[in-house]
């Protein structure tokens, strides 16, 4: 028999709410910060660190996702990432 996943409950600090920069990352360098803010996440819970910092590092990855989305929408759909970043 498998032992459950441990979960823990986390609340956000602040409510979610991205807002687009003209000057936006690359596809590439947006993939290569997600690598670092994941092994940043791995190295925070193997050292059990606080949720605070977790947290903070949670947000900084839905933020770099949410950027790499639209980077990879304005590379491959150019002009539709305006009108949904505006919706």
């Amino acid at each position: 028999m498998t032992a459950p996943i441990q979960t823990v409950v986390m609340t956000s600090l602040r409510p979610i709410r991205f807002k687009r920069r003209r000057a936006a990352h690359t596809v590439e360098s947006l993939t290569e910060l997600l690598s670092t803010l994941t092994l940043e996440r791995q190295t925070l819970r193997a050292s059990e660190a606080g949720s605070v910092d977790l947290e903070r590092n949670r947000m900084a990855i839905a933020k770099a996702q949410w950027e790499l989305s639209y980077a990879l929408i304005e590379r491959y759909f150019p002009g539709q990432a305006v009108a949904q970043s505006a919706a």
